[in-house]
């Protein structure tokens, strides 16, 4: 398909100790479509996680692969995984991610430098004023709430204009109404920049809110559907 983005395809993990081996992930095949807003979901334990890290190249399937764009991941070494991910991923987390010694501004300018924007501070500062945080820019994450750190993450997410946004339970450290605040700004600038979403939710409300639903469990995927 041409407007495909990300193609899973027939994606294996198992992993052995003394106790014997364990499958978490079983024979994951599908294509997901540039601009499209897909939520896994799925119980706790049922590997949605892990092949999100695969999907982004953090993880390595036992057997099977995975396209960016065109690009088998497994294909490359790590290094050029990681240029790839800086080019065309971004990443918002449950625990945020930030780091503790850089300031707001400073954690959103960190990946446009490693990418040798020159207009680093400009883009950030701009981005952080979208999300609501122009007056919080010197402030450093431990002074920040639940809901601004993860503001300032979906600052940094966004602000590379990404082709994929890859989200982990976004939510799960938010109380709710923080948290669906949270979510009408990354819907919103999903919508605004066309990024394809991956969303890692347990929460039903958030995944009815993308256009299709993939349901992992133990680790195969058990139904995929449009969302209603």
């Amino acid at each position: 398909m041409s407007d495909s983005i990300i193609s899973v395809e027939h994606v294996f993990k198992s992993v052995t100790d003394s106790t014997g081996t364990l499958d978490i992930l079983r024979d994951i095949d599908f294509v997901l479509n540039a601009r499209e807003t897909v939520a896994i979901v799925g119980a706790s334990g049922s590997g949605k996680s892990t092949l999100l890290s695969i999907i982004a190249g953090l993880d390595t399937p036992t057997r099977g692969t995975v396209r960016l764009s065109g690009q088998d991941l497994f294909a490359i070494n790590e290094d050029e995984r990681a240029a790839l991910r800086a080019k065309s991923v971004g990443f918002v987390f449950q625990s945020f991610q930030l780091l503790g010694n850089l300031t707001a501004l400073e954690n959103v300018m960190l990946p446009l430098e490693l990418a040798d924007r020159r207009d680093a501070r400009k883009a950030a500062t701009e981005m952080l004023a979208r999300v609501g945080l122009s007056e919080r820019l010197g402030h450093y994450p431990k002074v920040l709430s639940g809901g601004e750190q993860q503001r300032v993450a979906l600052a940094r997410a966004f602000v590379v204009k990404p082709a994929v946004l890859l989200a982990d339970e976004p939510t799960g450290s938010l109380d709710f109404a923080t948290g669906e605040k949270v979510m009408e700004l990354m819907f919103d600038l999903n919508r605004e920049q066309g990024t394809t979403l991956v969303l890692v939710t347990h929460d039903t409300a958030i995944a009815t809110r993308c256009d299709r639903r993939i349901v992992i469990e133990a680790g195969q995927v058990l139904a995929t559907a449009l969302a209603s």
